[in-house]
């Protein structure tokens, strides 16, 4: 067994486990933040999405790394 292969799974693993972690903070920081000022539900629900979507991009890197070091 080649210890790519281990690498590749750390990797996307530790990735994934980042972006869950990030995107869980974020979403629960909104949720907090609404309760607080419901009259500024939009503006932070646009900033939560905006944060989520390059949380997410991060793990996404990896993903694509680890199919480069594939090859």
């Amino acid at each position: 067994m080649e210890l790519k292969f281990v690498g590749i799974g750390l990797a996307i693993g530790f990735a994934a486990i980042g972006a869950g972690l990030g995107i869980g903070k974020i979403v629960a920081q909104a949720i907090e933040s609404t309760g607080r000022n419901p009259e500024a539900h939009g503006k932070i629900f646009n900033m939560m999405i905006l944060g989520a979507a390059l949380t997410e991009a991060l793990a996404i890197y990896a993903l694509v790394l680890s199919f480069m070091m594939l090859k």
